[in-house]
């Protein structure tokens, strides 16, 4: 299930390969970390079989308590794991929101995850994917910046 914490997970991991938040020990435990506040705030705060915003158009005040504690959490115990992955908090947010609450939405979400997860970790190990990626990038940003004076 593509959603959004698919987008800044994949932008981190492939975009920015060697940064802190790429890691693929912090990738993962970012995401477990977040899917476990996520759902321990869904039962604290009751909501677990509330429907989501994007059913209802509108959070309760239930729900941006959970939301925020949620989210919350999540940073915390990943800062004192040393475990930097900023896209988890989107994982936070879609739980207890009820996007991706218990059923085929979370499930979907985590194969996902899993999935470009393993992907990108797979691809790390291909020799020269990364230098090569990096160079294009570097390559297109000179040539922007040529033509930019050029023209």
């Amino acid at each position: 299930m593509l959603t959004t914490t698919l987008g800044p997970t994949a932008y981190v991991v492939l975009a920015h390969p060697d940064t802190e938040g790429a890691k693929l020990r912090n990738s993962v435990l970012g995401h477990a970390t977040a899917t476990a506040c996520g759902l321990a705030c869904l039962a604290v705060f009751g909501l677990w079989s509330h429907p989501s915003v994007a059913v209802t158009q509108h959070d309760t005040w239930t729900q941006i308590g959970a939301q925020a504690l949620s989210v919350g959490v999540t940073l915390l115990v990943l800062t004192l794991l040393g475990a930097y992955h900023p896209p988890a908090a989107a994982t936070a947010l879609l739980i207890t929101s009820g996007i991706a609450k218990p059923g085929p939405q979370l499930y979907g979400m985590l194969a996902g995850l899993a999935l470009l997860i393993a992907g990108a970790a797979l691809l790390a190990k291909v020799p020269g994917a990364r230098t090569r990626a990096r160079d294009d990038g570097q390559a297109s940003a000179g040539r922007g910046d040529r033509e930019g004076r050029e023209g």
